[in-house]
């Protein structure tokens, strides 16, 4: 796919950032933990045939630094701040998946003035999980690397656009295939959310916002109605048969959803919904919550 690479720095961090063209209103999208910015290649695909497309290798992962020395909440969200401003995007929708996402709500939160709309796909504000850095640490290290082949590393994440999709962000070097980022530095941008909800980050968002979750991915039934009951104004997706990498696995459906949430965002900037549950084209559930819905 056709794209510009570009470098944006940040109190000396590089970012590199896909630039796909297209015009319209900007969307600027975000890969989750260990993962990279050409998970949105399909995505982007046919998004620019209507908005400006973005998407970004976070820090400490893929072609931007790899070892930054700050991978708090506040360095990623300050790194998304810093995009639009040095590409003067104006609003941007943000679309993240799993931290990419989270990262996208925080910046929503801290600066409504540059946020138009938020997708969140299997993201969530979250609850304090004092295992998870070991639980992460555990999952890197189960990695066989460095990968014998490409072809090794798509069978280990499971095959299929899913594995495909994991294998893509590995570089190869002369012993074989290898993660384009430190294993410690993945769990270090954990730690937060180990140790705190976001809750209050969460209330705080203003713009209009689409919630995709999968139904075998990392959200439960009870999770996803604890984030729409505690910010009603909020479009809830559920795509069936799909786990946590839905955007790679099911692709076409992410699509549907996302489509239909832009073009229903017209003028409206305070992200009431219409009360609404319907079954769209592509067969996915989909609830817009209001406040009469929830009896609040």
């Amino acid at each position: 796919m056709d794209r510009v690479e570009r470098g944006v720095v940040r109190h000396g961090v590089r970012l590199m950032v896909r630039d796909y063209g297209g015009s319209g209103s900007p969307v600027v999208m975000l890969h989750g933990l260990a993962g990279h910015s050409g998970e949105w290649d399909t995505t982007a695909g046919w998004l620019r045939e209507r908005h400006r497309v973005l998407a970004f290798d976070q820090r400490a992962h893929g072609a931007s630094e790899r070892r930054p020395a700050d991978v708090s909440r506040a360095a990623y969200v300050a790194d998304v701040v810093t995009i639009i401003d040095e590409l003067e995007l104006g609003e941007a929708v943000l679309i993240g998946q799993s931290l990419g996402g989270h990262t996208a709500m925080l910046a929503a939160a801290a600066r409504p003035d540059l946020v138009q709309a938020l997708v969140l796909v299997e993201a969530g504000p979250g609850n304090p999980d004092a295992d998870l850095p070991n639980a992460i640490r555990s999952w890197l290290a189960s990695w066989p690397v460095p990968f014998g082949s490409q072809d090794a590393a798509i069978e280990f994440f499971g095959g299929g656009p899913v594995g495909s999709g994991w294998a893509a962000a590995l570089e190869e070097r002369q012993d074989g295939w290898w993660p384009r980022f430190e294993p410690e530095l993945m769990v270090r941008s954990v730690v937060e959310l180990s140790r705190r909800s976001f809750w209050p980050e969460w209330r705080q968002v203003s713009c209009p916002t689409l919630v995709v979750l999968a139904e075998s991915g990392f959200f439960s039934a009870d999770a996803a109605r604890e984030i729409a009951r505690d910010r009603p104004n909020t479009t809830m997706v559920t795509v069936p048969g799909a786990g946590h990498d839905v955007h790679l696995e099911r692709p076409e459906a992410v699509r549907a959803a996302v489509a239909e949430f832009l073009q229903g965002l017209g003028g409206n900037r305070s992200g009431r919904g219409v009360g609404r549950n319907v079954r769209s084209r592509s067969g996915i559930q989909s609830e817009t919550h209001t406040c009469e819905k929830l009896g609040q």
